[in-house]
């Protein structure tokens, strides 16, 4: 018998491998947090535990040098990504569309969403006490299985329904943004602080 697999999903995990770089963004953000009012009021209004720039900012990089230096670390890494994806970009780059800040208070979470209107998608994290929820992916076709019986608890990591990432500070996860995720609730104490962002082509 063969077996083939088929249509695999891609999850990239690396370091970005600059300690002070890191530390620099995570003083960023809290500075953010504090003094972006315009980003403070929609997270009151939109019940977000904590702060996020998503709503409020659209100009990270121009704005802060920190990320400035992060966008040319991204740039390199989703070209990377991109090829380990075998996309036929036509002779161009992809692109970031979108970049923001992310500081998740106890009891904080994200719910399953996708990234619409982008191809690659990802985290940078840069501040996680220990509970302070884990990213977690799900198989595509979880939808489609109507009368699949459910996977054996020591299946291999491949075939599970879902993927859970618990990341470390300094950790950049990039994805295909059609890949439906949630960040499990945080749990501990102190604040979980990422950086996510997208890219079009």
């Amino acid at each position: 018998m063969t077996t083939a697999t088929l249509f695999p999903t891609l999850l990239d995990q690396t370091s970005l491998g600059n300690d002070a770089l890191v530390a620099e963004l995570e003083h960023s953000v809290r500075i953010l947090a504090r003094d972006d009012m315009a980003g403070r009021r929609w997270c009151r209004e939109h019940g977000y535990r904590g702060y996020t720039s998503y709503a409020s900012l659209d100009d990270l990089p121009r704005r802060d040098p920190a990320f400035a230096d992060l966008k040319r670390h991204l740039d390199r890494h989703v070209a990377q990504f991109a090829e380990a994806c075998a996309f036929d970009l036509g002779g161009r780059r992809l692109k970031l569309d979108s970049l923001w800040v992310n500081l998740l208070k106890p009891g904080g979470h994200h719910g399953a969403h996708i990234h619409p209107h982008s191809v690659v998608s990802g985290t940078l994290y840069l501040a996680l006490p220990d509970g302070s929820g884990a990213i977690r992916f799900e198989d595509p076709r979880l939808g489609l299985m109507m009368a699949a019986p459910p996977r054996l608890a020591d299946a291999p990591e491949a075939m599970r329904n879902f993927r859970t990432v618990t990341p470390e500070p300094g950790t950049v996860l990039l994805w295909e943004s059609w890949l439906r995720h949630d960040v499990l609730p945080h749990t501990g104490k102190g604040e979980r602080i990422s950086v996510s962002f997208n890219y079009r082509w």
